[in-house]
C-alpha cells in the first residue's frame, strides 16, 4: 500500500491511497484509518479483485449472507466511510459494484477482497466525528447523527 497526502490537513484531509496486487482491501484500510487516527470520512475507488466477498443483509433474518465471488472482476464502483464503532474503534462500510468479463454487474456490501492488479482510492476526511449506535430494530451498528 502506498498513500500520500493530496490536499488539506488534520481534520480535513484528501488522500491518495493505492493498494498493490495481493492486497487485502479492507485489512490494509483499517490499517490506514487507524495509523492516521481518521475518525470520519468518505471514499471511493476504482481497480480489480481477483476475489471478493459480497455481503446481503437480510431484512428477514437481520443477518449477512455471504456472496463469494471467484473470478477477476473490475471494481466499477467502490464507496464507503469512516465513522467510531460504539466501542470506540475506526468502522468501515462498504459497498461495491463488480463487472464480470460478460459486462454483467455484481453488488453488496464488501467482505472481503484481494487486489489485483491495483485499487486507487481517493480517502477524504471529515472534520468531524462520526459516531455509531446500535439499531435496535435492525441490530446493526448504524450512524447516529
Amino acid at each position: 500500500m502506498h498513500a500520500r497526502l493530496i490536499n488539506g490537513g488534520r481534520g480535513s484531509a484528501t488522500f491518495a491511497i493505492v493498494l498493490q496486487a495481493g492486497d487485502e482491501v479492507i485489512a490494509a484500510l483499517q490499517e490506514f484509518v487507524d495509523r492516521e487516527e481518521i475518525s470520519a470520512a468518505q471514499f471511493s475507488a476504482i481497480g480489480a479483485f481477483s476475489e471478493a466477498t459480497l455481503r446481503y443483509f437480510d431484512w428477514e433474518t437481520k443477518r449477512y449472507e455471504d456472496n463469494p465471488v471467484n473470478e477477476q472482476v473490475e471494481v466499477a464502483a467502490l464507496n464507503g466511510d469512516v465513522a467510531l464503532a460504539p466501542d470506540g474503534s475506526r468502522a468501515l462500510h462498504i459497498h461495491t459494484v463488480l463487472g464480470r468479463r460478460d459486462g454483467s454487474a455484481l453488488a453488496g456490501h464488501l467482505g472481503a477482497a484481494r487486489v489485483r492488479p491495483t485499487l486507487e482510492i481517493v480517502l477524504r476526511e471529515m472534520p468531524l466525528h462520526l459516531h455509531k449506535k446500535i439499531d435496535p430494530q435492525t441490530g446493526l451498528a448504524l450512524i447516529a447523527i
